[in-house]
């Protein structure tokens, strides 16, 4: 099944936020998904959740990670991302408010590739999140 015979599917980015998630953390956030959402398309509806955890643990290997991508083996399931922001304070301390910001939309960038890689059915590449965060970033 590809992506274009799921036309009934919901479509579009979303952003979800828990109620203590940084105000200025989730301002960004919802800045950068208005932005994505004229840069990319979104066939199938993406969530993505910023959780006050300072780590997430992956749903498969329950290795602790700032970022996860949930990528169904069905494409009639909607995927989702979850990015920990309970760093953010310490980011600040370490690097300033605008790069401790970044570091979180860079979070959310290289998970919105792993999704782009999934809906193009590609193995889940680092290296091209990565770069793909990068040029993100970059593009904002």
């Amino acid at each position: 099944m590809t992506t274009s015979d799921l036309q009934y599917l919901r479509s579009g980015l979303r952003v979800k936020c828990e109620k203590d998630v940084n105000p200025s953390v989730r301002r960004t956030c919802l800045s950068f998904a208005v932005w994505l959402r004229t840069y990319m398309e979104f066939p199938i509806r993406l969530v993505v959740y910023l959780k006050t955890d300072y780590q997430l643990k992956t749903r498969d290997t329950k290795e602790l990670a700032s970022a996860t991508f949930f990528a169904p083996y069905d494409k009639a399931v909607e995927p989702y991302i979850r990015i920990a922001t309970g760093d953010y304070e310490e980011l600040v301390s370490e690097r300033g408010k605008n790069d401790a910001l970044w570091a979180i939309l860079r979070r959310m960038a290289h998970e919105i590739i792993h999704h782009q890689q999934w809906l193009e059915d590609k193995e889940m590449d680092e290296k091209e999140a990565e770069k793909g965060s990068e040029e993100l970033k970059g593009a904002v």
